[in-house]
């Protein structure tokens, strides 16, 4: 994983941040030209845009965890609504109540996205 990863995050760092076409050279090049760059500029950047986009990539996949949420709330919902008609409403506060909290959560990992995205 380790020798994998040596090979692809220059690769994909150089194509994402130089701003030049080096998908279009060799990986050789790229690699060789992505050692200088991380050289030259390894203070001025202290996190690289391939871990960002990493963490994006992990926080994006929150949001499929929020829609599963929601949907096991509302499913308990009608669950708890079939079992017992009479505490309907205490059942819709309950069901408003873990809806707000995970969209909650789901708003507040677009906010770390975006955080990462670009204040980084």
């Amino acid at each position: 994983m380790y020798a994998c990863s040596r090979f692809i995050a220059p690769v994909a760092k150089s194509t994402l941040v130089s701003g030049t076409k080096t998908y279009l050279r060799p990986l050789s090049s790229a690699v060789i030209n992505h050692s200088q760059y991380l050289q030259q500029n390894q203070i001025q950047t202290p996190v690289s845009l391939v871990s960002v986009l990493v963490f994006l990539f992990v926080y994006c996949i929150t949001f499929r965890d929020q829609g599963a949420g929601i949907g096991s709330v509302f499913g308990s919902l009608i669950i708890g609504y079939a079992r017992n008609p009479s505490l309907k409403q205490q059942l819709f506060s309950y069901a408003i109540l873990g809806f707000a909290l995970s969209e909650a959560m789901g708003l507040f990992c677009l906010m770390m996205a975006f955080l990462l995205l670009f204040a980084f």
